[in-house]
């Protein structure tokens, strides 16, 4: 049974014009996800989204902040925090797999496709960051899912088998990955614990201007939550074996439903977001390019709250729910 806060404690205001809950859910694997669902002060049914991310995140930040404005746009919106993270259960904590992530967003649709108030033949889901390109990889597999938007994608299994921009895809340098990551797994059950990778940088003085962003989002009020991993301790270090093991969209060309790639202009993560569309086939693909924003700007919108192109989501998910 999960321990589930209900005073309201996201980075983002409580906006009192939609009706909001707490609510939980198991997936096909058993693990039981909190998530919070966001809807309009209206009578009826209604289309439903289910959001996830950043990986890292937690449902307090962006994924909860897109919920909320999409339930004011007259949607059902459920924002969940995935397996072993947040207020989510899964033993050990910290850990992710594409497969149990994947199966944690078919779990949401399951859970919206039985509400009452929901129209379960106008399902979509939203992922940001990490769970864009997760978004995109359930969009291969569950045929329920009407449209699909990754927002300021990353490929998380691209980026951890080649490193960022590519720079370390060769066999050699994985091969460094797998003997660290199996001295870890030697010396974690010896220990019994699991030894946590670190979060966003504490002090991000000389390092890239997207590692500042990061610390600008997750080190600092603007969006500092105490369940985040990005925000705190991390994920595990071997946390990532699996996404250095298995390729994500490998049947991206095959999504017959729509989707919706939004991605910012000076984003450094922009090149996850371009060669994912150059998968995708069919007229109902599109990309959006958000002037000016960076990778972070599109999680709570940035400095001014309007880089987020919510009209251009709506009116795409309208279109093709």
């Amino acid at each position: 049974m999960l321990n589930l806060i209900e005073t309201w404690d996201k980075v983002f205001p409580r906006d009192e014009s939609v009706n909001h809950k707490k609510v939980t859910f198991k997936n096909h694997f058993g693990i039981e996800l909190a998530a919070d669902l966001f809807w309009p002060k209206a009578s009826g049914t209604f289309p439903s989204i289910a959001i996830s991310g950043p990986f890292g995140a937690v449902k307090e930040q962006s994924s909860g902040l897109y919920a909320q404005e999409m339930a004011k746009r007259g949607f059902l919106a459920l924002a969940f925090d995935p397996s072993f993270t947040g207020e989510s259960g899964g033993e050990p904590r910290y850990m992710n797999s594409p497969d149990i992530n994947v199966e944690d967003f078919q779990s949401a649709v399951d859970f919206l496709s039985n509400l009452d108030i929901a129209d379960p033949d106008k399902i979509s889901i939203i992922g940001i960051c990490g769970w864009g390109g997760m978004a995109l990889q359930t969009a291969c597999i569950d045929t329920r899912i009407k449209a699909t938007v990754a927002i300021t994608m990353y490929d998380m299994s691209r980026v951890t088998g080649n490193g960022y921009f590519d720079s370390a895809d060769n066999e050699e340098a994985r091969y460094q990955q797998r003997l660290a990551l199996s001295k870890q797994r030697t010396i974690d059950f010896k220990n019994g614990t699991y030894q946590l990778g670190g979060g966003v940088v504490d002090d991000p003085s000389g390092m890239p201007d997207f590692v500042k962003q990061y610390f600008d989002y997750y080190k600092t009020p603007r969006g500092y939550h105490p369940r985040s991993l990005n925000s705190n301790g991390g994920w595990n270090v071997t946390a990532g074996t699996s996404l250095l093991n298995t390729r994500l969209l490998t049947y991206a060309s095959e999504i017959r439903n729509a989707v919706l790639i939004v991605h910012g202009e000076k984003a450094h993560s922009l090149y996850f977001g371009q060669d994912a569309f150059k998968l995708l086939k069919g007229e109902n693909k599109e990309f959006l390019l958000v002037k000016d924003a960076t990778h972070c700007d599109l999680y709570d919108g940035g400095e001014n709250h309007d880089k987020i192109p919510f009209g251009d989501i709506e009116a795409f998910i309208r279109k093709h729910c």
